[in-house]
Formats: C-alpha cells, structure tokens, sequence
C-alpha cells in the first residue's frame, strides 16, 4: 500500500510529490498528459527564465521520479473509499491502494465529486467548479487532500505549485504525527 496517491502530474501534483517522495513517503502519480499545463508558456516562474508547459512538466515528472515517486501515465478512472485509505482503479483496470490522496486534477472535479468530495463555485474565470478545502487542503472525506486549480488557488502554475508543496506538507506531517520540514543545506566545495 501506498502512503500516498496523487492524481495529476501538473504543477500542484508535481509538486506534491516531490515533497512527498523526499520525505520518504512510498508515493504514486496517476496523469494522462491532458492537463492545461501542456499548453502554457512560461516567464513569471521563480528561478525558470522561461519554459514552455510540456518541459515544465517533463523536468516535473523527471524530478519526482528521481526522488522515488512512482509514475503511472495513465488516466486514473475511479477513486473509492476503503477502510484503510483509497483505492485507485486506472482506465485499463489496474488497481492501486493508498493512505492518502490528493487531487490536483486542474479542471477536474469528476473523480473527487464520485468520491463524495463537496465541491463549490469556483473563483478563478472560467474554473465554474472546485474542490471544497480548508486552508490546509483537507476536503470532507477523511484522508482526502485537494492542491492547485482544482482546490480553487489560482490557475498560474508558480501559484499551483507552492500549493502542491504546501498540501503535501501537511500530509507528511500528519503521516508523522508531527510537523515536517524539509530544508537541505548548501555545501560549497
């Protein structure tokens, strides 16, 4: 079983699993390369001069991986609550079990609303619907997280993804029972 299933590989998703990966958290990344990401261009991203969408999520993708996520490039079809967690069906039928999941799925309230996710009115022009989540990322459903667009923080992907990295914080530290940190130091030769 995993500790951790994400769904979406964009910013939010991305981000999210770097955190969560790094910490040594047996993590798995579900995305089906359809995300808005793919179509973006990008010059306001901290320490990036620029870059278009489909780098920004291939170094994403690269870089989660490298820290141990596992990456499953296909679309995940159906999320249900078990007794101990979630169980992620993808759309060829394989099956995956988690602790935890996150919903960074950009547009998508599909999966989470099958779930019995609450979402509401969404803020941003022309997000009509988002996932319902305290400040933290914590929806309705115990154990259920939502990060980036889809939890109603703005569509700009350095927003996206500060907020991928602040969701999988506050999973990390209640995995650990206490709050996590993760600062790594410089060491100039």
């Amino acid at each position: 079983m995993y500790d951790i299933a994400i769904i979406g590989a964009g910013p939010a998703g991305a981000s999210a699993a770097i955190f969560t990966a790094k910490a040594g958290k047996k993590t798995v990344v579900f995305d089906h390369d359809k995300g808005m990401t793919k179509r973006a261009w990008f010059e306001n991203f901290y320490g990036i001069q620029e870059t278009n969408g489909p780098d920004l999520i291939e170094t994403g993708i690269r870089q989660l991986k490298r820290l141990g996520a596992e990456f499953i490039s296909e679309e995940a079809a159906d999320v249900k609550k078990q007794a101990d967690g979630f169980m992620v069906t993808t759309a060829s039928g394989q099956t995956y079990e988690a602790k935890h999941i996150i919903f960074a799925t950009g547009l998508s309230v599909e999966l989470a609303e099958k779930l019995g996710v609450e979402t509401t009115e969404g803020t941003e022009p022309r997000i009509k619907t988002v996932i319902k989540a305290d400040s933290q990322g914590r929806t309705n459903v115990d154990n259920a997280w939502a990060a980036g667009t889809v939890a109603g923080v703005s569509v700009h992907g350095i927003i996206t993804a500060g907020d991928g990295g602040k969701v999988a914080i506050n999973v990390i530290s209640e995995l650990n029972g206490e709050r996590y940190v993760d600062h790594d130091l410089y060491q100039p030769k």
